[in-house]
């Protein structure tokens, strides 16, 4: 008799478990469209809200707020980019979806007791804006060129009297992804002042004026209009000769060459030419029938620079091609002027 006693109580129990398990499990069911209490969204509470609820209070809530856009600085320059600019709309669907999912963790037997007892899930759903990549770039590109500038290298364009030398400059450049970064932070941020600053790196040139300088640390320029032989240390004038050009029919070639042969007191390797006559051919060593006195730096195709005891030929056309110096100057600028320094020859006018 008391085990059947037992047994219908025991049963009795298990019924009203299953009861009210299955009450708790109906009254989860009829909450799957709710979200669980103490959930935010982009910074808003929707706890306790139906998903279309929801989805109307973070439209209203956060879509003043997108609509501002975001105003761009850089130094005096200023750009306002609406939300319709790129298409920046919010995606609410989303974000109720995840506050949604939060809510549904853990078993309906959990979620109930935690309902029944106004229990608070501890969520943030961040705020979450859709926009048309294509359109955040194509502002960006916009913004890029009120603020872009190449950086130039130094350059070196040099005539028969000046070197012209243009010196180096920085460049800049906006750093678009990392503007992208700053545009869409400020965007998905609700409490931001929409309000960011644009970036951007400098850009070094290739050649930089001080490169410039040591690369050529010596250069020579003859001016056939002046007769003048132009000497410059570390892109400086620091001396001018006077010389003597070749002859019409003879002219000193012009155009940019280095120099490629240095000799002292060098022996004279007479050309093939005509004017040449008997001597055509020949090498005729230093002395009174060598006209290259004292010193040699030949530049290009048997021209060159050299001493003469001609002085009264400086200032004049009266060389076969080579440029003529006096003897103290020719000695003078040897030891000045390395192998591979460039010269420039001017044409005859300027």
């Amino acid at each position: 008799m008391k085990k059947r006693i037992f047994t219908i109580g025991f049963a009795a129990v298990l019924l009203v478990l299953a009861a009210g398990a299955g009450g708790l499990y109906a009254y989860d069911s009829s909450r799957s469209d709710v979200i669980a209490r103490g959930i935010t969204a982009g910074g808003v509470d929707v706890g306790g809200l139906s998903a279309a609820r929801a989805r109307d209070v973070l439209r209203r809530s956060l879509g003043p707020k997108l609509d501002q856009g975001v105003f761009l600085r850089w130094h005096v320059h200023g750009w306002k980019l609406r939300a319709a600019d790129i298409d920046a709309r919010l995606g609410v669907q989303r974000m109720v979806r995840e506050a949604l999912r939060r809510s549904r963790r853990g078993s309906f037997l959990g979620r109930a007791v935690r309902d029944l007892r106004g229990d608070k899930v501890r969520a943030s759903v961040p705020l979450r804006v859709a926009h048309s990549r294509t359109k955040l770039y194509a502002f960006i590109d916009s913004v890029a060129k009120r603020i872009d500038r190449p950086a130039v290298s130094a350059t070196i364009n040099p005539n028969g009297y000046a070197l012209n030398v243009t010196p180096s400059h920085t460049g800049l450049a906006v750093q678009k992804k990392f503007l992208a970064v700053r545009i869409l932070r400020q965007l998905r941020d609700p409490s931001s002042p929409h309000f960011a600053f644009v970036p951007t790196r400098v850009l070094r040139p290739h050649l930089s004026l001080a490169r410039l300088t040591y690369k050529y640390q010596t250069f020579i320029t003859i001016d056939r209009a002046d007769f003048s032989l132009r000497l410059w240390k570390n892109l400086q004038l620091v001396h001018t000769y006077t010389i003597a050009v070749g002859r019409q029919g003879l002219e000193t070639p012009a155009g940019l060459y280095e120099i490629n042969d240095r000799q002292v007191n060098p022996s004279w390797h007479v050309p093939n030419s005509s004017w040449a006559g008997d001597l055509a051919g020949r090498v005729i060593p230093p002395g009174p029938d060598d006209p290259i006195k004292a010193r040699w730096l030949g530049f290009y195709n048997g021209a060159g620079i050299h001493g003469t005891e001609e002085v009264s030929s400086l200032g004049t056309a009266a060389s076969h091609g080579c440029i003529r110096m006096s003897i103290p100057d020719v000695e003078q600028l040897y030891p000045q002027v390395p192998l591979h320094t460039p010269i420039y020859v001017g044409r005859a006018s300027r």
